[in-house]
């Protein structure tokens, strides 16, 4: 997801307790503390935010999930409405307003001892941001991509947008060494979602999706794709897929931040339905590039 700079001319924003001032700097300037719980115990949170020409695409709805995350973690983090204006800025400085990009926001508990319990009394969270443009996927979602289902091997608060993703990370790589694009988790033979993606299923013109719960994290790519379902009088239900009915599916695509809706025509080396993407997956891809195309025009 390089935006063609290097380290030392690309402009992210950081903020710690060694700067609590905070500011726009070169990426090579950036300094974490080895002390930073976010590197000792992966203490932090994160978000991805996709903008299209400048403009982002579910902004609002990024932010109520990061509140709802840094609740459930206990990191007091106010300032969390300046976040919009920084990424704002960031597109602006490293070029990126006529191109797809794409902002991570890493946020951490801050820098004390390294002792399990929270520092008291409260220190300075430590905030990270950068943007990058992000390269086109259209090949993946006209052709669709092949996927491996792997044990769910994850904690029980998929929910939290946290940044312990070494379970995601081996199973992303184990799909890699199959030749396949993505790994589809499935806890006690229920499908859930991917390493970094929703998982949909189609059966007998029925869209089904995982419920939200704690299993899974709930992406505001998978929100928008079920409003859009309703919109188009397609049934839809938010209901457990059993690993059993994978096979009989008649489709079957994935949603994320960054991949928008991708079909997935090959499931652990068998087609999916026809082995090509399918008609009502097709349509779902037009509604949303209709929703893109408002949100670029300023609609």
């Amino acid at each position: 997801m390089s935006n063609g700079k290097k380290a030392d001319s690309q402009t992210v924003y950081f903020r710690s307790a060694d700067f609590p001032s905070g500011g726009f700097l070169p990426k090579n300037q950036v300094r974490i503390a080895p002390n930073d719980r976010g590197f000792m115990f992966a203490d932090g949170l994160y978000e991805v935010v996709r903008s299209y020409g400048g403009r982002f695409f579910g902004f609002a709805e990024h932010l109520a999930r990061l509140r709802h995350s840094l609740a459930e973690v206990g990191i007091d983090f106010p300032e969390i409405g300046e976040l919009p204006g920084i990424a704002q800025e960031l597109v602006r400085r490293n070029g990126l307003e006529t191109v797809a990009a794409v902002t991570y926001i890493q946020l951490t508990r801050g820098l004390c001892e390294r002792r399990y319990p929270f520092p008291t009394p409260p220190v300075v969270p430590t905030l990270y941001i950068e943007v990058n443009r992000l390269l086109s996927a259209a090949a993946e979602a006209e052709q669709g991509i092949a996927a491996i289902t792997v044990p769910d091997i994850r904690w029980s608060r998929c929910d939290i947008k946290w940044l312990g993703l070494l379970p995601n990370v081996l199973a992303r790589q184990r799909a890699v060494a199959q030749g396949a694009n993505e790994a589809i988790f499935v806890r006690d033979g229920v499908v859930t979602e991917g390493t970094h993606t929703n998982v949909f299923g189609v059966k007998a013109g029925v869209v089904l999706t995982h419920p939200r719960d704690h299993h899974i994290l709930a992406g505001i790519t998978r929100a928008q794709v079920i409003q859009l379902c309703r919109a188009l009088r397609l049934p839809v239900e938010e209901r457990p897929i059993l690993q059993a009915e994978l096979a009989g599916l008649d489709e079957l695509f994935l949603t994320s931040t960054t991949g928008e809706i991708t079909p997935v025509v090959v499931l652990d080396s068998k087609p999916v339905g026809r082995g090509r993407p399918g008609s009502l997956t097709q349509q779902l891809q037009r509604a949303f590039r209709g929703l893109i195309s408002s949100l670029s025009q300023g609609d």
